[in-house]
């Protein structure tokens, strides 16, 4: 099994990116609303998806070191309870090592599981860095809206200032030219008084105005220069986050393959053992070792009570013992059971 490295992109995938036109971040996120924060709002609603994608995978990895953990610690309890424990010679062997490679397997989950962990713990400080980073641009370009949005405000307040008084001095100079001819002189250089002061307003308000359009172009040109390094900035972040989940991703699965190839490793170690594995040999060495003899006892016989009880009376000779008389006569006539009856027996009861 072959570990592999994350490649780049094929020969074919970066042919077909030469005939685009790159795009970015910079060129794409604009709102033709000066107060319109759309196309930002979008670019950090993705930064925050990516993020959350980081975290995601950040729990996977650390879950699936839990279940490494759990697992090799499962099988270095299962490795000291392997069968085999009152076995001989070769297959003894055999099993012993079968014991040793299946905790040496357990100490490899334990290890992967730690670098699992490592590797967890990475992501974990590159996404906080990433967060701090994005942080500071995200504090400085709220700043600039909102500053921004309060200068457009006070501009539009102006304007409407502005044309209000200029509405009121075109009033004010109409009804003192519509009054020369039918008014006092008086009345005209009151009127011609209420001009003079409304052209005064409306130069004021027009100053006033000018003045804020020019402050709110500064604004909007700091603005559009920190747009484009916050958009620079994001779009770096983008790459960086695509790139480190994809190795991340591919490194996961590299640590998981050389987790197979060593179970296998360890395997074969008991798979030369069980080769060596005897059969012939170990059926001698229990025979050798156990042996109890080599013939068999003898058939037992079949042996008759009654026969036993006359050969035993006739290799024991009683002495004899003082003759009785004769029995007396019977009377009438009396039968005697012999030993050849069925109902005959030698015991009394």
């Amino acid at each position: 099994m072959t570990v592999r490295r994350a490649a780049d992109s094929g020969p074919t995938r970066r042919n077909f990116s030469l005939m685009m036109i790159e795009l970015h971040f910079k060129d794409n996120f604009w709102n033709t609303e000066i107060t319109c924060t759309g196309g930002y709002d979008a670019i950090v609603q993705h930064l925050n998806d990516g993020r959350r994608t980081c975290k995601e995978l950040e729990d996977f990895m650390k879950a699936r070191a839990s279940v490494e953990e759990k697992y090799a610690k499962d099988l270095q309890s299962l490795s000291k309870k392997v069968c085999g424990h009152n076995e001989m010679n070769t297959l003894k062997r055999s099993l012993d090592v079968f014991k040793l490679q299946i905790e040496n397997i357990s100490l490899s989950h334990l290890q992967l599981a730690q670098t699992i962990r490592e590797e967890a713990k990475k992501l974990e400080d590159f996404r906080e860095k990433q967060k701090e980073m994005r942080k500071k641009v995200e504090q400085r370009m709220d700043a600039l809206h909102k500053q921004k949005a309060l200068q457009y405000k006070k501009t539009m307040e102006s304007k409407k200032t502005y044309e209000h008084k200029c509405r009121e001095k075109e009033e004010a100079e109409q009804t003192m030219n519509r009054s020369v001819n039918t008014s006092n002189t008086k009345q005209q250089e009151k009127l011609y008084a209420k001009a003079q002061l409304a052209k005064q307003t409306a130069e004021e308000a027009d100053r006033m105005y000018s003045n804020n359009v020019s402050i709110f172009s500064k604004s909007r040109e700091d603005w559009l220069k920190e747009h484009i390094k916050a958009c620079e900035v994001f779009e770096q972040q983008e790459v960086e986050r695509i790139n480190t989940l994809r190795n991340v991703v591919w490194t996961h699965l590299n640590q998981l393959s050389q987790q197979c190839v060593t179970s296998d490793e360890l395997y074969e170690e008991v798979r030369r053992s069980l080769e060596c594995c005897d059969i012939k040999e170990d059926i001698e060495h229990f025979v050798n070792l156990r042996r109890t003899g080599n013939k068999p006892p003898a058939p037992v016989p079949y042996e008759n009570f009654y026969n036993t009880q006359r050969a035993l009376g006739t290799a024991s000779v009683a002495p004899q013992a003082a003759r009785r008389g004769p029995l007396p006569a019977p009377e009438g006539e009396v039968l005697y059971s012999t030993i050849a009856e069925p109902e005959y027996s030698i015991i009394r009861s």
